[in-house]
């Protein structure tokens, strides 16, 4: 009789193998070391764009007052100020024609330009109002001299020609003194946008090296596996810089595109407050807000001096933390 087999059971399969737990993120292949889109270098980002729009309002607004204070300084050189003052028993109009033609007749003067006694009392408006009656004061008369643009004049000579023909009566104004004082006010003014734009820039290092010292302390972990596995502190160190220099690079751009933005808007609505008496006021002292190829481009500067900041330090922040 066969004798019967039992049927083979297949042999069992091995157990799987327990899954491996992932990688932590910041372990992860091709995962930044120092992660770019965090609420900390978010809130680093809009820190620099604050601090470099900042900065850039105050160089935009320093070039304005240098150009504007160029072309006054251009304006008043260009004209001197004769002054008759009326005397007891003289006739006013007879001392302005004759001081009127010694200064035709001087070299280097190209027009003349005699005020009425009208025009000579409604510049003292701004000081004592309008609608008084100035018809028993003294006011003096003036005339103001343009010079001549290829022929340099001697006001030397012409104010001893116009001393010793009206003595006491005519004098020579070459505004010296305000030309003095206005080159005072913008050199100072630009000292101080300058001044505020170096203290910008260095709140802007300050908040990199918090920052950088927290990603480190964050990252702490990270950086000891590197350590482990054959990283220099060269490489932690571009690693930080790299991502931080993109952080500022955004944060610059985002600053200097929102000041260029602004005074744009500032020019525009210069522009349309032009026909008003402040608008002609503010046009006056400031011009048109309108800034000049070197503004815009201090501008563009001061946001990759930003960036250039922010990686440089937080490289330096690094390997300091590392030693």
């Amino acid at each position: 009789m066969a004798e019967t087999r039992a049927p083979s059971r297949p042999a069992a399969a091995p157990p799987p193998e327990a899954a491996e737990p992932p990688l932590p993120p910041t372990l992860r292949r091709n995962a930044p070391l120092v992660p770019t889109d965090s609420a900390a270098s978010r809130a680093l980002a809009a820190v620099i764009a604050i601090l470099t729009f900042l900065a850039a309002l105050c160089a935009g607004a320093a070039e304005i007052v240098a150009s504007s204070a160029g072309q006054w300084q251009g304006a008043v050189a260009q004209e001197v100020t004769v002054q008759v003052r009326p005397g007891p028993g003289r006739n006013i109009d007879a001392d302005v024609s004759r001081a009127e033609g010694i200064a035709k007749a001087a070299p280097g003067i190209a027009e003349a330009r005699v005020f009425t006694k009208a025009e000579s009392e409604r510049l003292l408006e701004p000081w004592l109002g309008s609608g008084l009656d100035l018809s028993d004061l003294p006011v003096p008369r003036l005339i103001t001299l343009k010079l001549a643009s290829d022929k340099a004049p001697d006001l030397k000579a012409l104010r001893t020609s116009l001393t010793e023909a009206l003595p006491g009566v005519a004098s020579l104004d070459d505004h010296a003194l305000w030309l003095q004082r206005l080159s005072t006010m913008a050199n100072t003014f630009v000292g101080i946008g300058i001044g505020i734009v170096a203290l910008v820039l260095a709140a802007t290092g300050l908040a990199v090296i918090f920052a950088t010292r927290g990603a480190m302390a964050g990252n702490k972990e990270v950086v000891e596996v590197l350590h482990f596995v054959g990283a220099n502190d060269d490489y932690i160190a571009r690693a930080f810089q790299s991502r931080f220099f993109r952080l500022g690079l955004r944060g610059g751009a985002i600053g200097a595109g929102a000041a260029l933005l602004a005074f744009a808007l500032a020019g525009v609505l210069a522009r349309i407050s032009r026909s008003g008496p402040a608008g002609d006021e503010i046009e006056a002292l400031f011009g048109t807000f309108q800034i000049s190829w070197r503004g815009y481009a201090i501008i563009v500067l001061i946001g990759v001096i930003a960036s250039v900041v922010t990686g440089v330090v937080s490289r330096i922040t690094v390997r300091r933390f590392l030693d």
